[in-house]
């Protein structure tokens, strides 16, 4: 994908960083805990937690996929 695996790390762990600290932030819209039994605001944190880092992941996988393909292009076309 990139010239050493150093770099591709580096992408690899901004990329990751990145969208799950926007889907963080898209989650605060939620309020899971009004989903939750009462009384469970740790489990429901703990819960944030685990959807924030599932779906920020999933979505960097999908846009370093993207990139990793979109590089890969030129060598469909190429005689």
């Amino acid at each position: 994908m990139f010239a050493g695996s150093g770099p591709q790390a580096l992408i690899t762990l901004i990329s990751h960083l990145f969208f799950i600290a926007l889907t963080w932030y898209a989650l605060q819209g939620f309020q899971i805990e009004r989903a939750m039994k009462p009384n469970r605001v740790a489990q429901a944190r703990l819960l944030m937690i685990f959807l924030t880092i599932a779906i920020g992941s999933s979505v960097s996988n999908f846009f370093l996929d993207y990139l990793f393909w979109s590089q890969q292009l030129p060598n469909v076309f190429s005689p």
